[in-house]
C-alpha cells in the first residue's frame, strides 16, 4: 500500500518494527551522557565520568563500552518476535529492517567513532507525515548510520510514490550539542562540560532531533523542544512542511521524546504522565480527555545488577501503540495501566516486553507506522 500516516491512533495497516539483533553494547560517551542524562542521574549512587572520543588535537579520553548481557538480548529478541507475531495476528502489515552484522561494531566519521547500534527504537529515527517519510538527524553518535537499515522498506514506498527527504546530517563534535538543559539540571552521574573540546570540524550548534519528539495529530504536529538543537530542527521542519502541516513547540516537556509523557489514543483523548502535561500542549488539547496512567510499580520490572545501565524511566509502560481508535498494545507486566484503560473502554492487548528498561524503549519506540487509515484532518478546531 501507498504511505499515508498522519496520527497515532486511526487503523494500523502497515508497521516497520525494530530488530534488537546483534545489540552488543553502548558507548558512554558526550552525545550518549547528554541524551539519556534524565534516566542516568536517577541511579545518582553510580559514577559514571563522562569520557568524550578522543579528537584531533585534544586530551579528551577514551570512550567507556559498557557491554550488554546476552540474557537481556536473548530474551529482547523473544519480545520483539511476540510484538511482530501480535500485529499480524491483528492483520497488520509488518516490514523489518536489515539486521546489524555482527562484524559492524563500530560506526566512525570525520569527527568521532562510537559503538553501532541496531535498528531497535525506530521510532526514533524518521518521522512519516502523511505521504512523506522524512529522516531525522541523529542525537546519538552511534546511531548516525541507522537509517541506512531501512533503506529498502523506504524505497519501496518511495516507488509507489512516497516523498522521501532526509533532514541535514550534523557534524556532532562536542560543540555541536547545546548542554544548558543538563547543566541546569542538579545531579546524576555525568560530569558538567563546561569547556568541551575544540575540533577542525567544529561548526557551533546543528540540528539534532529525534521522530519520537512529535505527536501527529492529523493537520498539525505537536513538536518537544529542550534544547538549542532540537529548536533548529523544528525550524526545518517548520519551512520543509509549510502549508501541509501545522506546528506547535512544547517547550520542556521532557528531555528529549514526547511518547514518554504524553501518547494520544484517539481524536479528543490522551494517555499521559500526569494531569501536568496538560500545560505544555496547545489550548485546544487541553480540553481533551486526559487519561493519567497509574504511578508504576517496581515489581511490574525485573531486578537489574548493580553495573546494568537503565536508560529509560519506570514511565516507560505508557508508550503504548495503537491499533486502532479503541484497540492498544500494552505491556503485560502493567495491568494496573491495563485495567485504567479498559475502564475508558478501550480493548487491551498484552504483549509481553521485559528489558524495556535497559533498551529503552517501548511498543511506541520499537514500531514506525507507515500506513493508518487517517488522513490530514484537523482535530483542533
Amino acid at each position: 500500500m501507498a504511505l499515508n500516516s498522519y496520527d497515532e491512533w486511526s487503523r494500523l495497516k502497515e508497521v516497520i518494527v525494530g530488530t534488537a539483533t546483534n545489540y552488543a553494547a553502548h558507548d558512554r560517551e558526550l552525545s550518549f551522557d547528554l541524551f539519556f542524562f534524565d534516566n542516568l542521574k536517577v541511579r545518582s549512587e553510580w559514577y559514571y565520568p563522562r569520557l568524550s572520543s578522543a579528537v584531533a588535537g585534544t586530551e579528551a579520553g577514551a570512550r567507556v563500552r559498557h557491554r550488554i548481557k546476552d540474557r537481556y538480548l536473548d530474551e529482547l529478541n523473544e519480545d520483539v518476535e511476540g510484538i511482530v507475531n501480535t500485529l499480524r495476528a491483528l492483520n497488520v502489515t509488518v516490514h523489518r529492517p536489515m539486521t546489524l552484522d555482527a562484524s559492524s561494531v563500530e560506526v566512525r566519521t570525520l569527527a568521532w567513532s562510537a559503538a553501532v547500534v541496531p535498528p531497535l527504537n525506530v521510532r526514533d529515527i524518521a518521522l512519516v507525515v502523511g505521504d512523506e517519510v522524512i529522516e531525522t538527524p541523529p542525537m546519538l553518535r552511534s546511531r548516525y548510520f541507522e537509517t541506512q537499515f531501512l533503506k529498502p522498506i523506504f524505497a519501496s514506498y518511495f516507488d509507489q510514490g512516497a516523498r522521501w527527504s532526509v533532514m541535514p546530517r550534523p557534524l556532532m563534535t562536542d560543540r555541536s550539542f547545546d548542554r544548558s538543559y543538563v547543566l541546569s539540571t542538579t545531579g546524576g552521574p555525568t560530569e558538567p562540560i563546561s569547556n568541551p573540546g575544540t575540533h577542525p570540524y567544529d561548526v557551533g550548534l546543528e540540528m539534532m532531533w529525534d521522530g519520537a519528539q512529535c505527536l501527529r495529530l492529523g493537520r498539525d504536529l505537536v513538536v518537544n523542544i529542550a534544547t538549542a538543537n532540537h529548536a533548529m530542527a523544528c525550524d526545518w521542519l517548520e519551512r520543509h512542511l509549510e502549508g501541509r502541516s501545522r506546528i506547535h513547540r512544547a517547550y520542556k516537556l521532557s528531555d528529549s521524546h514526547i511518547d514518554s509523557m504524553v501518547i494520544a489514543l484517539a481524536p479528543g483523548r490522551l494517555l499521559v504522565r500526569s494531569r501536568e502535561v496538560a500545560d505544555y500542549l496547545p489550548k485546544a488539547m487541553r480540553k481533551w480527555d486526559m487519561i493519567v496512567a497509574p504511578e508504576p510499580l517496581k515489581n511490574n520490572f525485573p531486578t537489574y545488577d548493580d553495573d546494568d545501565l537503565l536508560l529509560s524511566s519506570l514511565y516507560i509502560d505508557i508508550n503504548v501503540l495503537s491499533v486502532a481508535p479503541d484497540v492498544v498494545l500494552v505491556n503485560d507486566a502493567c495491568p494496573e495501566l491495563a485495567r485504567i484503560l479498559e475502564h475508558n473502554r478501550f480493548q487491551v492487548v498484552p504483549v509481553r516486553h521485559r528489558h524495556r528498561r535497559i533498551f529503552g524503549g517501548g511498543f511506541h519506540c520499537f514500531t514506525l507506522d507507515t500506513v493508518r487509515e487517517g488522513g490530514p484532518e484537523d482535530y483542533l478546531n
